[in-house]
């Protein structure tokens, strides 16, 4: 195993770090830097950014229009936008979807989403939790009639991140009762703007709606849009899910976000507390540790050799040390953490904060959002459960 990057990996570091320095807008990167309220345009806007530059698909293969970097280009490259102040680039689209039409769509499918998505011209949303179907996806409801050329989609999902911005969603739809639960699943790809279609955000306790309730009523979906097969779909799902908690780990914005606790640390006066600081240091010794599970992976892939089917256990470490830094933040900031002020959110409130430090105004909100951490995605328990299956035996 070598966890050391080549000459012309550090290169390729460089190059990616200047970059995103001439390109990211500063007025993006200070509020994510400092926790505030991204909007709709910062989000799409930097994604756009790097869509004209080829790098929003930074996964993707030469043959679909990506760059066709290694596993550590694409590493780095995480590394660097996070450093940097970048916005989290939006997963649906160019993480989750994307490679699912490569696997399974066909060359139709292919030529008519995956440009959009490269592009960051087109929102994606994901279709899947709904009312008493969370960790346990196969017990979807949301149903789907083949009727003629077309599907009549009814039903319901939750939790759909982002979802009041979305252009198409793609959806698990039950096509079939037979057998078991997973075998009558389908993946259908939704336009939101189609008639039927009814998006009802949640406010959550940090006073955001990042989460949406979505309806379908008799919605007309062409069969045209039906990914792979029918009643296959749980297949597709799964390929997608391993996609999806290895980027909840997140282990790139952790290390950016330890370096923010520790400006609030000192800004506050307990960086000199040595049990303070104790806890700083057992978070770091956490981040470096998932960093290197990380590159362990890495390394593997770059050897050719099978990399441990881990995505489980680098979600359920990477959930845990998201917590814990915004707890560690509320507990350097004490008392001064605790009101929340919407307003604070936004980056140009002027408004005086007790305290008068401003860097505190969204610790709460940051605090109350990522308690979703181990829960979405699948909850961590039942994580525990696959990976004792699948890597324990």
């Amino acid at each position: 195993m070598d966890l050391a990057f080549t000459p012309e990996e550090q290169a390729f570091r460089e190059e990616v770090r200047t970059w995103v320095q001439a390109n990211l807008p500063k007025e993006i990167s200070h509020k994510v830097h400092n926790a505030l309220r991204l909007t709709r345009d910062d989000m799409q806007g930097w994604a756009k950014i790097l869509g004209k530059k080829g790098w929003l698909a930074f996964g993707w293969p030469k043959e679909f229009g990506g760059p066709g970097w290694t596993a550590v280009q694409k590493h780095l490259f995480e590394e660097e936008c996070a450093l940097a102040g970048a916005p989290r680039i939006i997963p649906f689209g160019p993480v989750m979807v994307a490679p699912v039409i490569m696997a399974f769509g066909n060359a139709e499918q292919q030529k008519r989403f995956l440009p959009g998505i490269a592009s960051g011209e087109v929102w994606w949303s994901q279709g899947y939790s709904e009312p008493g179907s969370g960790s346990d996806l196969a017990s979807v409801k949301t149903r789907a009639e083949r009727v003629g050329d077309k599907y009549i989609v009814n039903g319901q999902k939750t939790w759909t991140t982002l979802g009041q911005h979305g252009d198409w969603m793609f959806n698990l739809v039950r096509t079939s009762t037979e057998g078991k639960p997973q075998t009558g699943i389908s993946f259908l790809l939704v336009d939101m703007k189609s008639p039927g279609v009814t998006v009802r955000p949640i406010k959550l306790l940090d006073g955001e709606c990042e989460v949406n309730e979505v309806f379908f009523d008799n919605v007309e979906v062409p069969a045209e849009n039906l990914i792979g097969e029918e009643n296959k779909g749980w297949t597709y799902a799964k390929h997608l899910l391993s996609h999806e908690r290895t980027n909840i780990a997140d282990v790139n914005r952790s290390k950016r976000e330890l370096e923010r606790l520790k400006r609030i640390a000192k800004t506050e006066g307990v960086w000199d507390d040595l049990r303070f600081r104790d806890q700083i240091a057992l978070l770091e010794v956490d981040i470096v540790a998932l960093e290197m599970l990380v590159l362990r992976v890495l390394s593997a892939e770059k050897s050719g050799k099978n990399s441990l089917d881990i995505a489980g256990l680098l979600k359920i470490k990477g959930s845990e040390i998201q917590q814990r830094y915004a707890e560690l933040m509320m507990l350097a900031a004490g008392p001064f953490a605790m009101p929340f002020i919407e307003e604070a959110m936004e980056a140009g409130w002027q408004g005086n904060f007790p305290g008068g430090v401003t860097a505190n105004a969204p610790l709460a909100s940051t605090y109350f959002n990522l308690r979703k951490t181990t829960i979405y995605g699948g909850s961590n328990e039942v994580q525990r459960n696959i990976v004792a299956q699948t890597v324990l035996g």
